[in-house]
């Protein structure tokens, strides 16, 4: 593929097969990923990538704890909710989701499913945790780093046949992942990416999400016409 063809025919993907992605591989994508841009090289991220019986037990630590009521605990500050164009764009591509999937907005248990798909990664055979080094916690340098990283991960990841969401929901409950991924005190939990093979045959896979123009987007100064 061309830098184009993956950037622009990537998608968030929501849907797996239930097909095994070989370490090998994860490694290459890794590895690629932290290529992307960092703070004086200062490099504070940190990958704990998750398959099989300790996965699934997050998936089912995380539903559990969701259902029963706990607050969510994750590391990184969170901004309430959305307003504005903000919360347009947010009901905009559930609306997407849920007319991909069938969803009738009176439909609440099919709604809670669709939630629960979350807290669950979405059922990825894989889940990669990014954290950053807790030495730096409290600047926003270490969580700017992780986006970038993140970015490139799941672009290098789509360049190899690979699908992946990026999802908070899967951090929700942040002592249920430290304990199963065995990730220490001294790294934050910044987010977890689904990863796996897109399974074809799953409707929302197909949402494209709309992006704003470059014209709402950007603003161009000392440029002549």
């Amino acid at each position: 593929m061309t830098f184009d063809d993956v950037v622009l025919g990537r998608r968030s993907i929501r849907g797996y097969k239930q097909q095994a992605v070989p370490k090998a591989v994860i490694k290459e994508i890794i590895e690629l990923a932290m290529r992307a841009p960092s703070s004086l090289n200062t490099q504070p991220w940190n990958f704990y990538v998750l398959a099989g019986e300790p996965l699934d037990r997050i998936r089912a630590g995380n539903t559990e704890r969701n259902l029963a009521g706990v607050p969510h605990s994750r590391e990184f500050r969170t901004h309430g909710e959305y307003g504005g164009a903000h919360r347009e764009r947010q009901i905009g591509i559930a609306k997407q989701l849920f007319a991909a999937m069938g969803i009738a907005r009176e439909d609440k248990e099919a709604r809670l499913d669709w939630v629960l798909r979350g807290f669950r990664q979405f059922d990825a055979p894989v889940s990669v945790v990014v954290t950053y080094d807790r030495s730096i916690h409290g600047s926003d340098i270490g969580p700017f780093d992780c986006g970038a990283v993140a970015n490139a991960l799941v672009n290098a990841a789509w360049s190899r046949g690979l699908g992946c969401v990026i999802n908070s929901q899967g951090i929700m409950q942040s002592p249920v992942v430290r304990e199963h991924a065995a990730i220490p005190d001294d790294q934050v939990i910044m987010i977890c990416i689904a990863m796996g093979y897109p399974d074809d045959d799953f409707p929302a896979n197909a949402v494209v999400s709309e992006r704003k123009s470059v014209d709402e987007a950007a603003v161009f100064v000392g440029f002549e016409d």
